[in-house]
Protein backbone atom coordinates (compact mmCIF):
# COMPACT_ATOMS: atom_id res chain seq x y z
CA UNK A 1 0.00 0.00 0.00
CA UNK A 2 3.00 2.41 0.82
CA UNK A 3 4.58 1.50 -2.62
CA UNK A 4 1.03 2.12 -4.59
CA UNK A 5 0.88 5.78 -2.50
CA UNK A 6 4.62 6.59 -2.97
CA UNK A 7 4.91 6.07 -6.73
CA UNK A 8 1.28 7.43 -7.19
CA UNK A 9 -0.25 10.30 -9.54
CA UNK A 10 -2.20 12.56 -8.90
CA UNK A 11 -3.97 15.10 -11.51
CA UNK A 12 -6.84 17.80 -11.58
CA UNK A 13 -10.21 16.69 -12.16
CA UNK A 14 -12.94 20.26 -13.20
CA UNK A 15 -15.85 19.51 -11.67
CA UNK A 16 -18.82 22.10 -12.71
CA UNK A 17 -21.21 23.20 -10.02
CA UNK A 18 -24.41 26.09 -10.54
CA UNK A 19 -24.00 26.76 -6.94
CA UNK A 20 -24.72 30.67 -6.98
CA UNK A 21 -23.50 31.48 -3.89
CA UNK A 22 -19.88 29.86 -4.39
CA UNK A 23 -20.03 31.51 -7.60
CA UNK A 24 -20.35 35.05 -6.59
CA UNK A 25 -18.20 34.06 -3.64
CA UNK A 26 -15.45 32.67 -6.36
CA UNK A 27 -15.76 36.17 -8.63
CA UNK A 28 -15.71 38.54 -5.07
CA UNK A 29 -12.15 36.43 -4.45
CA UNK A 30 -10.87 37.05 -8.07
CA UNK A 31 -11.83 40.48 -8.10
CA UNK A 32 -10.65 41.28 -4.80
CA UNK A 33 -6.98 39.99 -5.92
CA UNK A 34 -6.69 41.51 -8.86
CA UNK A 35 -7.37 44.61 -6.91
CA UNK A 36 -5.32 44.45 -4.51
CA UNK A 37 -2.14 43.07 -6.95
CA UNK A 38 -3.14 46.13 -9.29
CA UNK A 39 -4.69 49.12 -6.86
CA UNK A 40 -1.99 48.20 -4.31
CA UNK A 41 1.42 46.45 -5.40
CA UNK A 42 1.48 48.18 -8.88
CA UNK A 43 -0.02 51.65 -8.12
CA UNK A 44 0.64 52.34 -4.69
CA UNK A 45 3.92 50.24 -4.02
CA UNK A 46 5.06 50.35 -7.59
CA UNK A 47 6.40 47.20 -7.46
CA UNK A 48 7.36 47.28 -10.83
CA UNK A 49 10.35 49.12 -10.21
CA UNK A 50 14.08 48.48 -9.39
CA UNK A 51 14.56 50.78 -6.21
CA UNK A 52 17.64 51.87 -4.26
CA UNK A 53 17.28 53.46 -1.11
CA UNK A 54 21.69 53.74 -0.58
CA UNK A 55 21.28 57.51 -0.97
CA UNK A 56 24.69 59.47 -1.07
CA UNK A 57 23.97 62.91 0.79
CA UNK A 58 25.97 65.73 1.43
CA UNK A 59 24.47 68.87 3.73
CA UNK A 60 25.74 72.53 4.12
CA UNK A 61 23.76 74.60 6.44
CA UNK A 62 24.42 78.54 6.82
CA UNK A 63 22.55 81.02 9.34
CA UNK A 64 21.70 84.72 8.08
CA UNK A 65 20.54 87.63 11.18
CA UNK A 66 22.15 89.78 13.54
CA UNK A 67 20.77 90.14 16.97
CA UNK A 68 21.74 92.33 20.38
CA UNK A 69 22.04 91.74 23.63
CA UNK A 70 21.96 93.80 26.81
CA UNK A 71 23.23 92.86 29.84
CA UNK A 72 24.01 94.86 33.38
CA UNK A 73 28.19 93.44 33.36
CA UNK A 74 28.88 94.42 29.43
CA UNK A 75 26.01 96.31 28.06
CA UNK A 76 24.85 95.84 25.22
CA UNK A 77 25.89 93.65 22.87
CA UNK A 78 25.90 92.69 18.98
CA UNK A 79 26.26 89.49 17.94
CA UNK A 80 26.11 88.42 14.42
CA UNK A 81 26.03 84.40 12.97
CA UNK A 82 30.01 84.05 13.87
CA UNK A 83 28.74 84.37 17.26
CA UNK A 84 25.55 83.14 17.90
CA UNK A 85 26.38 79.90 15.35
CA UNK A 86 28.60 76.93 16.09
CA UNK A 87 29.93 75.36 13.84
CA UNK A 88 30.21 78.86 12.21
CA UNK A 89 31.17 77.02 8.82
CA UNK A 90 27.91 74.54 9.04
CA UNK A 91 27.17 71.37 8.21
CA UNK A 92 24.45 68.58 9.50
CA UNK A 93 24.80 69.03 13.46
CA UNK A 94 24.13 73.02 13.86
CA UNK A 95 23.91 74.90 17.43
CA UNK A 96 22.54 78.03 17.75
CA UNK A 97 22.34 80.27 20.58
CA UNK A 98 19.05 81.52 21.50
CA UNK A 99 20.34 82.93 25.58
CA UNK A 100 23.25 83.14 27.82
CA UNK A 101 24.68 83.31 31.35
CA UNK A 102 27.52 85.50 31.16
CA UNK A 103 30.50 85.85 33.76
CA UNK A 104 32.51 88.27 33.09
CA UNK A 105 36.72 89.21 33.64
CA UNK A 106 37.60 85.80 35.26
CA UNK A 107 41.38 85.57 36.39
CA UNK A 108 43.47 83.03 37.75
CA UNK A 109 42.89 83.50 41.73
CA UNK A 110 41.72 82.27 44.57
CA UNK A 111 38.01 82.62 45.62
CA UNK A 112 35.53 80.92 46.71
CA UNK A 113 34.24 77.45 45.51
CA UNK A 114 30.43 77.26 44.41
CA UNK A 115 27.72 76.43 47.22
CA UNK A 116 26.02 74.78 44.51
CA UNK A 117 29.16 72.72 44.02
CA UNK A 118 28.53 69.34 46.48
CA UNK A 119 32.10 68.65 47.40
CA UNK A 120 33.00 72.10 48.22
CA UNK A 121 30.98 72.06 51.28
CA UNK A 122 32.96 72.47 54.33
CA UNK A 123 32.53 72.73 58.63
CA UNK A 124 36.26 72.66 59.09
CA UNK A 125 39.95 73.29 57.31
CA UNK A 126 40.29 69.46 57.31
CA UNK A 127 37.37 69.31 54.82
CA UNK A 128 39.98 71.14 52.30
CA UNK A 129 42.89 69.14 51.72
CA UNK A 130 45.06 71.22 50.01
CA UNK A 131 45.74 70.14 46.00
CA UNK A 132 42.96 68.03 45.90
CA UNK A 133 40.37 69.13 42.93
CA UNK A 134 36.69 69.46 43.77
CA UNK A 135 34.68 66.82 42.20
CA UNK A 136 32.45 68.51 39.75
CA UNK A 137 33.67 71.98 40.62
CA UNK A 138 35.83 75.22 39.27
CA UNK A 139 39.24 74.23 40.79
CA UNK A 140 41.87 72.93 43.67
CA UNK A 141 41.57 73.68 47.00
CA UNK A 142 43.76 75.68 49.09
CA UNK A 143 42.98 74.29 52.35
CA UNK A 144 41.09 76.59 53.76
CA UNK A 145 37.21 76.71 55.13
CA UNK A 146 35.60 80.14 54.04
CA UNK A 147 32.67 80.72 56.89
CA UNK A 148 30.90 83.51 58.01
CA UNK A 149 31.23 82.30 61.52
CA UNK A 150 32.06 79.40 63.44
CA UNK A 151 29.14 77.86 63.40
CA UNK A 152 27.65 77.67 60.24
CA UNK A 153 28.76 75.37 57.11
CA UNK A 154 31.07 77.39 54.57
CA UNK A 155 32.74 76.53 51.30
CA UNK A 156 36.29 75.61 50.10
CA UNK A 157 38.81 78.20 48.92
CA UNK A 158 40.42 77.22 45.54
CA UNK A 159 43.03 78.42 43.14
CA UNK A 160 41.26 78.49 39.77
CA UNK A 161 38.97 81.11 37.25
CA UNK A 162 37.52 83.67 39.79
CA UNK A 163 35.05 84.37 40.59
CA UNK A 164 33.29 81.17 39.76
CA UNK A 165 30.33 80.84 37.71
CA UNK A 166 27.00 81.91 38.85
CA UNK A 167 25.02 78.48 39.18
CA UNK A 168 21.79 79.47 40.63
CA UNK A 169 21.39 82.17 37.66
CA UNK A 170 18.68 81.53 35.07
CA UNK A 171 19.02 82.70 31.45
CA UNK A 172 17.39 85.52 31.49
CA UNK A 173 20.03 87.18 28.60
CA UNK A 174 18.32 86.42 25.16
CA UNK A 175 19.16 87.46 21.71
CA UNK A 176 16.57 90.11 20.81
CA UNK A 177 15.26 88.92 16.90
CA UNK A 178 16.44 85.68 17.33
CA UNK A 179 12.90 83.74 16.07
CA UNK A 180 13.72 85.87 13.05
CA UNK A 181 17.62 84.02 12.09
CA UNK A 182 17.56 82.02 8.77
CA UNK A 183 18.95 78.83 8.20
CA UNK A 184 19.76 77.84 4.63
CA UNK A 185 19.68 73.98 4.25
CA UNK A 186 21.54 72.91 1.03
CA UNK A 187 21.31 69.30 0.34
CA UNK A 188 22.77 67.33 -2.54
CA UNK A 189 22.00 63.77 -3.00
CA UNK A 190 23.33 60.73 -5.89
CA UNK A 191 21.74 57.58 -6.25
CA UNK A 192 24.74 55.56 -7.68
CA UNK A 193 22.78 52.75 -9.51
CA UNK A 194 20.34 54.99 -11.30
CA UNK A 195 23.31 57.82 -11.81
CA UNK A 196 21.31 60.10 -10.48
CA UNK A 197 21.77 63.68 -8.79
CA UNK A 198 20.19 66.15 -7.41
CA UNK A 199 20.10 69.53 -5.47
CA UNK A 200 17.15 70.96 -3.00
CA UNK A 201 17.85 74.32 -4.86
CA UNK A 202 16.79 75.42 -8.31
CA UNK A 203 19.18 76.13 -10.87
CA UNK A 204 18.08 79.15 -11.58
CA UNK A 205 19.60 82.47 -13.05
CA UNK A 206 18.16 85.01 -10.89
CA UNK A 207 21.34 85.65 -8.01
CA UNK A 208 19.01 87.51 -6.05
CA UNK A 209 16.40 84.25 -5.60
CA UNK A 210 17.91 82.91 -2.41
CA UNK A 211 18.28 86.27 -0.85
CA UNK A 212 14.53 87.34 -1.33
CA UNK A 213 12.49 83.75 -0.82
CA UNK A 214 11.39 81.13 2.00
CA UNK A 215 10.53 77.50 1.65
CA UNK A 216 6.77 77.16 0.96
CA UNK A 217 5.56 73.29 -0.37
CA UNK A 218 3.74 74.92 -3.19
CA UNK A 219 5.13 78.39 -4.32
CA UNK A 220 9.04 77.85 -3.20
CA UNK A 221 9.94 74.18 -2.95
CA UNK A 222 13.18 74.98 -4.05
CA UNK A 223 14.12 77.50 -1.62
CA UNK A 224 15.37 75.67 1.55
CA UNK A 225 15.61 78.86 3.77
CA UNK A 226 13.28 78.77 6.87
CA UNK A 227 12.82 80.68 9.98
CA UNK A 228 14.02 79.48 13.06
CA UNK A 229 10.56 80.89 14.17
CA UNK A 230 9.31 78.53 11.70
CA UNK A 231 10.91 75.70 12.11
CA UNK A 232 10.33 75.60 16.14
CA UNK A 233 6.54 76.19 14.83
CA UNK A 234 6.41 73.19 12.54
CA UNK A 235 7.93 70.73 14.90
CA UNK A 236 4.72 71.89 17.32
CA UNK A 237 7.01 73.79 19.34
CA UNK A 238 6.81 78.10 20.71
CA UNK A 239 10.40 79.69 20.60
CA UNK A 240 10.32 81.43 23.26
CA UNK A 241 9.87 78.52 25.39
CA UNK A 242 12.72 77.22 23.45
CA UNK A 243 14.67 79.59 23.73
CA UNK A 244 15.62 79.93 27.44
CA UNK A 245 16.30 76.84 28.11
CA UNK A 246 17.32 75.32 24.42
CA UNK A 247 15.98 71.85 22.71
CA UNK A 248 17.03 69.66 19.95
CA UNK A 249 14.80 69.73 16.65
CA UNK A 250 15.82 66.82 14.01
CA UNK A 251 14.87 68.56 10.06
CA UNK A 252 14.60 65.26 8.31
CA UNK A 253 14.50 65.35 4.01
CA UNK A 254 12.96 62.85 2.08
CA UNK A 255 13.42 62.44 -1.22
CA UNK A 256 11.12 59.87 -3.15
CA UNK A 257 11.84 59.66 -6.47
CA UNK A 258 10.05 58.18 -9.31
CA UNK A 259 12.31 58.81 -12.04
CA UNK A 260 9.90 57.35 -14.46
CA UNK A 261 8.05 60.31 -14.47
CA UNK A 262 11.12 62.84 -14.92
CA UNK A 263 13.56 64.68 -12.81
CA UNK A 264 10.55 67.57 -11.97
CA UNK A 265 8.91 65.08 -10.04
CA UNK A 266 11.91 64.76 -7.49
CA UNK A 267 11.13 67.52 -4.87
CA UNK A 268 12.70 67.03 -1.35
CA UNK A 269 9.91 67.11 1.54
CA UNK A 270 11.28 68.51 4.88
CA UNK A 271 9.95 67.52 8.45
CA UNK A 272 10.63 68.88 12.09
CA UNK A 273 10.69 67.13 14.78
CA UNK A 274 11.88 67.80 18.38
CA UNK A 275 14.52 65.09 19.50
CA UNK A 276 15.29 65.66 23.50
CA UNK A 277 12.59 64.74 26.13
CA UNK A 278 11.05 67.37 28.20
CA UNK A 279 11.95 66.22 31.31
CA UNK A 280 12.12 68.28 34.57
CA UNK A 281 15.81 67.18 35.45
CA UNK A 282 17.59 67.18 31.84
CA UNK A 283 14.87 70.14 30.35
CA UNK A 284 16.64 71.73 27.56
CA UNK A 285 20.43 71.67 26.16
CA UNK A 286 23.51 74.15 26.77
CA UNK A 287 27.11 74.12 27.26
CA UNK A 288 29.93 76.36 28.12
CA UNK A 289 32.02 78.54 26.09
CA UNK A 290 34.83 80.92 27.10
CA UNK A 291 36.75 83.53 25.22
CA UNK A 292 40.43 85.10 26.55
CA UNK A 293 42.03 88.35 26.18
CA UNK A 294 44.91 90.23 27.87
CA UNK A 295 44.95 93.45 29.60
CA UNK A 296 47.48 96.15 28.85
CA UNK A 297 50.07 94.72 31.81
CA UNK A 298 49.35 91.17 29.84
CA UNK A 299 47.37 89.43 32.07
CA UNK A 300 44.93 86.84 31.06
CA UNK A 301 41.25 87.29 31.39
CA UNK A 302 38.37 84.94 30.28
CA UNK A 303 34.77 85.71 29.58
CA UNK A 304 32.33 82.59 30.24
CA UNK A 305 29.48 81.84 28.78
CA UNK A 306 26.65 79.41 29.61
CA UNK A 307 24.67 79.09 26.30
CA UNK A 308 21.47 77.89 26.13
CA UNK A 309 20.01 77.49 22.25
CA UNK A 310 18.36 74.63 19.57
CA UNK A 311 20.64 72.32 18.22
CA UNK A 312 19.67 70.98 14.63
CA UNK A 313 20.27 68.04 13.04
CA UNK A 314 19.81 67.06 9.86
CA UNK A 315 19.05 63.97 8.50
CA UNK A 316 18.55 62.86 4.90
CA UNK A 317 16.49 59.88 3.77
CA UNK A 318 16.51 59.15 -0.10
CA UNK A 319 14.36 56.24 -2.20
CA UNK A 320 14.45 56.27 -5.92
CA UNK A 321 12.69 53.64 -8.42
CA UNK A 322 12.45 53.30 -11.96
CA UNK A 323 10.60 50.87 -14.23
CA UNK A 324 12.13 46.93 -14.82
CA UNK A 325 11.21 44.51 -16.16
CA UNK A 326 12.38 41.63 -13.91
CA UNK A 327 10.61 42.95 -10.93
CA UNK A 328 7.36 43.43 -13.14
CA UNK A 329 7.42 39.83 -14.32
CA UNK A 330 7.83 38.67 -10.80
CA UNK A 331 4.95 40.60 -9.16
CA UNK A 332 2.91 39.51 -11.77
CA UNK A 333 3.48 35.61 -11.09
CA UNK A 334 3.06 35.89 -7.73
CA UNK A 335 -0.47 37.55 -8.44
CA UNK A 336 -1.37 34.80 -10.34
CA UNK A 337 0.04 32.59 -7.90
CA UNK A 338 -2.95 34.34 -5.41
CA UNK A 339 -5.29 33.39 -7.74
CA UNK A 340 -5.09 30.49 -7.14
CA UNK A 341 -6.57 31.11 -3.47
CA UNK A 342 -9.75 32.00 -4.77
CA UNK A 343 -9.82 28.50 -5.61
CA UNK A 344 -8.53 26.84 -2.89
CA UNK A 345 -11.37 28.79 -0.63
CA UNK A 346 -14.20 27.79 -2.97
CA UNK A 347 -13.21 24.18 -3.02
CA UNK A 348 -13.45 24.21 0.82
CA UNK A 349 -16.73 25.62 1.09
CA UNK A 350 -18.09 22.55 -1.00
CA UNK A 351 -16.23 20.07 1.06
CA UNK A 352 -16.98 20.52 4.11
CA UNK A 353 -19.58 23.69 4.15
CA UNK A 354 -22.35 22.92 1.69
CA UNK A 355 -25.47 20.64 1.62
CA UNK A 356 -24.10 18.13 -1.54
CA UNK A 357 -20.81 18.08 -0.17
CA UNK A 358 -20.68 14.11 0.19
CA UNK A 359 -21.44 14.26 -3.61
CA UNK A 360 -19.51 16.91 -4.84
CA UNK A 361 -15.97 14.98 -2.67
CA UNK A 362 -17.13 11.59 -4.79
CA UNK A 363 -16.98 13.66 -7.94
CA UNK A 364 -14.04 16.07 -7.19
CA UNK A 365 -11.50 12.99 -5.82
CA UNK A 366 -11.78 9.54 -8.16
CA UNK A 367 -9.38 6.86 -7.73
CA UNK A 368 -8.39 5.44 -11.68
CA UNK A 369 -8.17 1.70 -10.47
CA UNK A 370 -6.70 -1.20 -12.16
CA UNK A 371 -9.94 -2.66 -13.48
CA UNK A 372 -10.70 0.50 -15.02
CA UNK A 373 -7.34 0.71 -17.20
CA UNK A 374 -7.88 -2.94 -18.14
CA UNK A 375 -10.98 -2.20 -19.39
CA UNK A 376 -9.33 0.99 -21.72
CA UNK A 377 -7.44 -1.75 -22.90
CA UNK A 378 -10.47 -3.63 -24.13
CA UNK A 379 -11.80 -1.26 -25.15
CA UNK A 380 -8.94 -0.29 -27.51
CA UNK A 381 -8.58 -3.61 -28.75
CA UNK A 382 -12.23 -3.76 -30.28
CA UNK A 383 -12.02 -0.44 -31.43
CA UNK A 384 -9.35 -1.30 -33.58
Amino acid sequence: MAGSCLFSYRTIKYVVTNDKKVGILYRVLQLSIIGYVIGWVFLTKKAYQETEEAVQSSVITKVKGVATANTTDSGMGFWGPEDYAIPPQGGSVLFIVSSYIESPNQTLRSCPESPQVLDGHCSGDEDCQKGVKVVAGHGVKSGRCLREDQNSKGTCEIHGWCPVENHSASAKTLLSDAENFTILIKNFIHFPKFSFSKSNIDNTTDASYLKKCHYHEVRDPYCPKFLLGDITRRAQHNFTDMASLGGSIGILIVWDCDLDKGINSCLPQYHFKRLDLNLSNTKGYNFRYTRYYKDANGKDYRTLYKFFGVRFEVMVYGRAGKFSIIPTVINIGSGLALMSGGVFICDLVLLFLSKNRNAYRERKYEAFRDEDRKEGQNLAVLTS
